[in-house]
């Protein structure tokens, strides 16, 4: 008799969703669903605003990334405007980011999957959290936090707020460094070094205690798929600025083009399950399941700029291959990346091209602005139509979560049968929302909700609940 679960919601990630398994009468899952739970709608929200209060408005969708969408439409409005910022705006938009994303990995690393890595999979639910993570690792968890920290302090000394920044604006960036700002970036981002330094050892150690304690995860979570992520013109890695680049399941560079040119490949679809739509890469006909990711953006990069974070890269190609398609491997890659962030900072800030002139004029007398830029868990796009008034008429975002849904689904389903059939409850719940933890998935950017983080599970056959579980 076939029946149906559900996890509601899935906790340790930033949002609200939940998981939903259609499953045959053996108990095999059929079908995965990724849900989320609550409509998003900034899209209509941006129509009739005057376009240059777009990237404080935007930044108002999430409170977890808000730089990404702060700068992503900072850089539509240069676009749509026709001008190129200078250099120095250039470089503090990139240091306001590299402070964002060393921000938002180590929460991702620290906070919400390091109870996984501390405690693996069979850990207590009433334990395995941050509080949990203090007692049993106090230093590493004291670190990761304080690495956090360091990351939020630097995107507040050039954004002007640690979330909500406000100082991206069309044609650059609206202030010059004091001496007094200077002097603390430095001392920010020399300690931000050396903590990845120490970090690093101790939690690469974790991980690969978890994928040796669960071999399983390294064997049965293969999901062949499409990589998109942004590539400098020398192929290396960039969060900032770059083309995209796509690479199929067999490690093949079948295209790399501008953030502007994405409705050629990019195909959007509502779903009846969920309000985030998916996204599916349209090449040659065809439609292709692709991720965007920490995992992809390895994946489709020649390589790392920053001494460090190249030679844990190159670890990396040659444990795991090009391309690696092992979701839980994003939790490594996004380590290498954490270090990257920390190292490029640094470089940033010893660049002397750094406090010239920060801000070109900029106006808007009708057009189009579409920008892209890497945010923590993937590329993120914004598509602006401005008319010669300098109102917004039109607007569309793609989310990283909503193009990585169908491969999220996929590794669901997997997981499910492959790795937490006849496991035990608690350990099925610990699994799949590990599963969903791997992909870091970031629902504030998809709604805004209130309410309690609780854990259900319906058990139903034809309909009817036939047993529940709960947590919390």
């Amino acid at each position: 008799m076939s029946k149906t679960i559900k996890i509601d919601p899935v906790t340790r990630i930033e949002g609200h969703a939940r998981i939903l398994l259609d499953c045959d009468d053996n108990g095999k899952v059929e079908e995965a669903f990724f849900c989320v739970n609550e409509l998003r709608g900034f899209e209509r929200i941006l129509v009739g605003m005057q376009a240059h209060t777009l990237p404080q408005v935007t930044a108002r969708i999430c409170g977890v990334c808000p730089t990404a969408h702060h700068l992503v439409a900072a850089k539509a409005l240069d676009y749509a405007a026709g001008v190129q910022i200078p250099e120095a705006a250039r470089l503090l938009r990139e240091f306001m980011y590299m402070g964002h994303v060393i921000h938002s990995h180590a929460l991702s690393l620290f906070v919400l999957a390091g109870p996984d890595l501390v405690f693996g999979l069979q850990g207590n639910p009433a334990t395995q959290n941050i509080v949990g993570m203090v007692e049993a690792e106090p230093e590493l968890t004291k670190k990761g936090l304080r690495l956090r920290s360091l990351g939020q302090k630097i995107n507040e000394t050039i954004g002007g707020r640690g979330i909500h920044p406000v100082t991206a604006v069309a044609g650059g960036i609206s202030f010059s460094l004091s001496d007094g700002q200077f002097q603390k970036l430095k001392e920010l981002t020399a300690e931000a070094v050396a903590l990845v330094k120490e970090l690093g050892g101790p939690t690469k150690a974790l991980l690969f205690r978890l994928f040796d304690d669960n071999p399983q995860l390294l064997g049965n979570l293969n999901i062949p798929t499409w990589y998109m992520g942004t590539v400098a013109d020398d192929g290396m890695l960039n969060f900032y600025d770059g083309r995209l680049r796509v690479m199929d399941e067999s490690g093949n560079i079948k295209t790399e083009f501008a953030g502007s040119e994405y409705r050629n490949f990019l195909a959007e679809r509502t779903v009846t399950n969920s309000y985030a739509k998916e996204v599916y890469f349209d090449y040659e006909g065809a439609e292709h399941i692709y991720r965007v990711s920490t995992l992809a953006r390895l994946n489709v990069v020649d390589g790392i700029g920053t001494p460090l974070a190249q030679a844990e890269f190159e670890q990396f190609r040659k444990t795991f291959g090009r391309p690696c398609h092992n979701a839980v491997i994003q939790m490594y890659a996004k380590l290498i990346e954490l270090i990257y962030a920390c190292e490029r900072a640094d470089q940033l800030i010893n660049n002397s091209a750094l406090r010239g002139e920060n801000r070109v004029p900029a106006t808007f007398s009708g057009g189009r602005g579409v920008a892209h830029i890497e945010a923590p868990r993937g590329t993120l796009i914004h598509d602006y139509e401005i008319d010669e008034k300098g109102i917004v008429r039109a607007a569309n975002m793609i989310i990283a979560t909503q193009q990585n849904t169908a491969a999220i689904n996929t590794s669901i389903k997997e997981g499910a049968n492959a790795l937490f059939q006849n496991v035990g409850d608690e350990r099925m719940l610990n699994g799949l929302e590990f599963v969903v933890r791997c992909y870091d998935p970031c629902l504030a950017c998809s709604t805004h909700a209130i309410g309690k983080m609780a854990l259900a599970v319906e058990f139903r056959q034809n309909g009817r609940i036939k047993r529940t579980l709960r947590r919390g």
